[in-house]
């Protein structure tokens, strides 16, 4: 089996890395096909907090009606010129409220859950999508914001676009399956301490969507990446993000870590890193990150 490379440290060259093509079906090159419409002054305006939900308005075309996103709504590039109201979990009323929002949709990973109360008791609809790390997550946030943009034929249109494209996937991996399956170990690197992901992990769910297997699920969540959980898991690859491996200083930086010469991945140094949003954030790109994963384990 041939070895994936080091990850390069550019987000075109993290889609490369995990073997994600720049154009891949229904949402490649002409990801967001929706012409804007017009923000009117019946239409909602929006605050989206999480990536991937503000991904789902461009989607739909709705980005005219967006007035502000949080700090992980970097995708695509013209969302990063949305007023910011902050990190997802640390919002403030203040912030959000002064951007005027009719509507606020966010996964249930937002907060302080005082915060929210404090926008809802102000009259702003507060939407919370479920965060299961299935694919019916990426169904409740287009369905959400169809909703909330009054935009609900867009939405149901993408939601056929995008079940058509994840059936492709999964009939892809399924038919490469084999019976013993790469063993992967996650490596959440955004933090002073590195983490390893176990079960009921965005991280688990993916590798299993791309036909792997989680090196570690002794536990559930995250916890501080040791050298023991490192020999005993055993990975055939290593998988991070381009932003958490830049952090630990590169690839080659990466691999100096002595605790990683007790894995297999090392001895073929098999990394795969793509872009942090599109592997962990479950939103309407979760199939081509799927289709890169998997030929990634297959490299």
């Amino acid at each position: 089996m041939s070895v994936a490379r080091p990850v390069a440290f550019s987000r075109r060259a993290a889609l490369r890395q995990a073997g994600a093509p720049l154009v891949a079906g229904a949402l490649g090159a002409a990801a967001w096909p929706l012409r804007a419409q017009q923000a009117g002054p019946g239409l909602p305006r929006l605050v989206t907090i999480g990536g991937a939900i503000t991904e789902v308005v461009y989607a739909l075309g709705a980005q005219a009606q967006l007035v502000g996103s949080d700090t992980t709504s970097l995708y695509p590039e013209a969302a990063q010129q949305t007023p910011k109201v902050g990190y997802m979990r640390q919002l403030s009323a203040e912030g959000v409220l002064s951007l005027k929002p009719n509507a606020v949709i966010a996964t249930s990973e937002a907060g302080p859950a005082v915060v929210l109360e404090q926008l809802r008791s102000a009259g702003v609809h507060v939407t919370l999508v479920p965060s299961r790390y299935t694919w019916q997550d990426v169904g409740a946030k287009v369905q959400a914001v169809g909703r909330a943009a009054r935009r609900e034929l867009q939405a149901r249109e993408l939601q056929a676009r995008l079940d058509a494209e994840w059936a492709q996937v999964q009939a892809r991996v399924a038919a490469t399956r084999t019976t013993r399956l790469p063993r992967v170990l996650f490596i959440l690197a955004h933090g002073a301490t590195p983490q390893v992901a176990g079960r009921d992990t965005a991280a688990h769910a993916l590798i299993q969507f791309a036909g792997g297997e989680n090196a570690l699920t002794g536990f559930a969540g995250y916890r501080p990446m040791t050298a023991e959980a490192l020999a005993s898991s055993a990975p055939d690859f290593i998988l991070g993000t381009a932003q958490g491996i830049e952090a630990l200083g590169g690839p080659e930086r990466f691999w100096q870590r002595p605790e990683l010469a007790l894995t297999p991945a090392y001895r073929k140094r098999a990394l795969i890193a793509p872009d942090a949003l599109l592997l962990l954030g479950f939103g309407p790109r979760l199939p081509e990150a799927v289709r890169g994963l998997h030929r990634g384990f297959a490299a």
